[in-house]
């Protein structure tokens, strides 16, 4: 792969993506059985050959790039940390969703560079969409029914923001944030989403904040990370930094808000209210 050339980047890995949405629709129209993984989380025939179709794609275009898979074995740290751009994939996010066929499920893949995505691609195999990221270039773009949209964040409007939440986490402490929000910035409306499609959402200019307050590992949120950025977002942790990859040895992030407007005045607001999470 060459890096000096974003172009066939960007080409290779939207195959390579369609690729594994083939894959998971094979299996999404049968009766599929779903066994269960150490950690009990659900794993399907569909996680499985979506991750040897990319695996196998990224190893042959990657030049030798490290590949970090949920679905395969994870380099330890000690050799990881040295690393300085690898792939991060989630061949298929939201497998519950996916069992529940939902339709709110993703395939991600990220390449990150000194603990930053850089290039992103989500696809949403259930409507065969394609969002794809590049941070450098602030190229940001849809594919849908075979037509090729830009895509961009939206201003943050007093009175009308959209917040996106977990479907399944209630939490204390995020209740009282967003009533902080409410008297800075006005009325919020909140609506509950699967997956990556959360970030899909900001990145569209179709709301506003993302709040996970649970926990997440890097290879649900890299690829729509990049997306998010490139289209003119951002995202803070709660203690103020930016969300990094890479940095040690769990692979789990800590809890974050994803923003659409990342003005100096939006993430100020935003992060007045970030005690509220102190302990939680």
């Amino acid at each position: 792969m060459s890096k000096n050339d974003p172009h066939t980047l960007q080409n290779d890995l939207v195959r390579i993506v369609e690729s594994a949405h083939t894959e998971i629709l094979a299996v999404y129209n049968t009766s599929f059985a779903v066994d269960r993984k150490l950690d009990d989380s659900p794993i399907t025939e569909a996680d499985r050959r979506s991750h040897e179709a990319i695996f196998s794609a990224l190893e042959a275009i990657g030049g030798g790039i490290p590949i970090v898979s949920e679905e395969g074995s994870v380099t330890p740290f000690a050799e990881r940390r040295h690393w300085t751009r690898f792939w991060l994939i989630d061949p298929l996010d939201g497998t519950k969703e996916f069992v529940k066929r939902s339709g709110e499920f993703t395939v991600n893949i990220a390449l990150v560079e000194g603990h930053r995505p850089v290039v992103g691609v989500v696809g949403i195999p259930a409507s065969k969409t394609v969002y794809y990221g590049d941070v450098q270039s602030s190229t940001a773009f849809c594919i849908e029914d075979g037509q090729t949209r830009a895509i961009h964040t939206r201003a943050l409007v007093r009175d009308n923001l959209t917040v996106l939440m977990s479907r399944r986490r209630r939490n204390a402490s995020a209740d009282e944030y967003l009533r902080h929000l409410e008297h800075e910035f006005g009325s919020i409306e909140r609506e509950s989403f699967g997956s990556s499609l959360k970030f899909l959402k900001l990145a569209s200019g179709e709301a506003d904040l993302h709040l996970q307050y649970g926990l997440t590992s890097e290879w649900d949120t890299a690829a729509a990370h990049a997306i998010l950025l490139a289209a003119g977002g951002g995202i803070s942790t709660f203690d103020g930094d930016t969300l990094k990859y890479n940095c040690k040895e769990s692979l789990l992030n800590q809890p974050f808000i994803a923003y659409g407007d990342k003005s100096e005045s939006t993430v100020a607001g935003l992060s007045r209210y970030f005690h509220v999470f102190s302990n939680t």
